[in-house]
């Protein structure tokens, strides 16, 4: 008994040492309380692509609260043209639209739904098993089914559909990218960002300099005339259209031409950033510990400000974060 005594009370040592010497991002220099920090008329109660919940199951969508209640069985999938996506764990999506609340589209897929687009009468869904359908809004028909390799653990950033023109780009659960033609109902093309057993689904996608710009947590592509990848342990990215930003795992800051190669890095030791906004000349960097960093493009000079956070979901607005009834503007 003693031996088992003397052992439990070891591992409880070794489990509290780890945690309390854990490395926090400590800045050197700090030069004030940020300006533009306050009480948020909202509390983000969960988080979706381009839009999130708040109090009452209201949806806040570039900066306004819409008139739109989101069931309670009801997960927030997102905000796409101009409609409010949501949808239960049996499959049932419903779609509202922004500005006519009598505008209501209701789908039984019988499945559950990682996330969808749509764009005009087309309705995109990517499945949790990471199935890919396209349907048409109107009369609710099925237009083309794609299966694709079930996922074993994914992360909580999934991207939603893009849909320009005819052709439909799925991020899939898997680290793919399938590339689909909704006239002719064919799938032209897919190609593979990363090759990960887990955490490998696409949590980034944009098109920056006429290339598709995607990313796992592990790996950036580049898809224009060649395909292009690097590694990195990515937390976040951003991009202004003509360069890309990456916040590593490790704390760095690294910008990146479209072709993926390396412009600078800054380095914040053991920094864990909640999110980016590029503005103007500067890229704004939200760090958990409490911080705005302030960072020149060219990641040449940096000014870190007190920020006016605690714990709780992130949400990017335009030039806005939110963190739970809080806010930050950058300017």
């Amino acid at each position: 008994m003693k031996i088992l005594q003397i052992t439990l009370i070891s591992l409880l040592f070794i489990v509290f040492t780890a945690c309390s010497s854990k490395e926090v991002y400590k800045p050197s220099d700090v030069e004030d309380d940020w300006e533009y920090c306050g009480s948020s008329d909202v509390t983000i109660m969960g988080t979706s692509s381009e839009a999130a919940l708040v109090e009452d199951r209201k949806v806040i969508v570039k900066g306004k609260v819409l008139d739109i209640t989101i069931p309670k069985e009801d997960k927030l999938l997102g905000y796409s043209d101009g409609w409010i996506m949501s949808s239960g764990i049996d499959g049932n999506l419903t779609l509202q639209y922004a500005t006519d609340d009598k505008m209501v589209e209701k789908f039984a897929l019988k499945r559950t739904i990682a996330t969808a687009g749509v764009k005009d009468d087309l309705l995109a869904v990517l499945f949790v098993n990471n199935e890919m359908a396209l349907y048409s809004i109107a009369d609710k028909t099925l237009l083309l089914k794609e299966q694709g390799d079930a996922p074993i653990v994914v992360n909580s950033k999934i991207v939603k559909p893009y849909i320009r023109d005819e052709l439909v780009i799925f991020s899939t659960l898997d680290g793919k990218v399938v590339i689909i033609n909704s006239e002719t109902k064919k799938k032209l093309r897919t190609v593979i960002v990363s090759s990960q057993e887990q955490f490998n689904n696409i949590i980034y996608f944009n098109l920056v300099d006429n290339k598709i710009i995607a990313a796992t947590g592990h790996k950036i592509l580049s898809l224009g005339q060649k395909e292009i990848r690097a590694d990195y342990d990515i937390r976040d990215i951003v991009a202004d259209g003509k360069n890309i930003f990456i916040a590593t795992k490790q704390g760095d800051i690294v910008s990146l031409t479209p072709n993926l190669e390396q412009n600078a890095i800054a380095k914040f030791p053991f920094a864990h950033f909640l999110g980016m906004i590029a503005h103007n000349n500067n890229l704004y960097a939200l760090e958990k510990e409490g911080y705005i960093i302030e960072i020149s493009k060219d990641l040449q000079t940096h000014r870190v400000y007190e920020a006016c956070i605690d714990e709780g979901y992130v949400y990017i607005d335009g030039k806005i974060f939110f963190v739970d009834d809080r806010y930050i503007s950058v300017e």
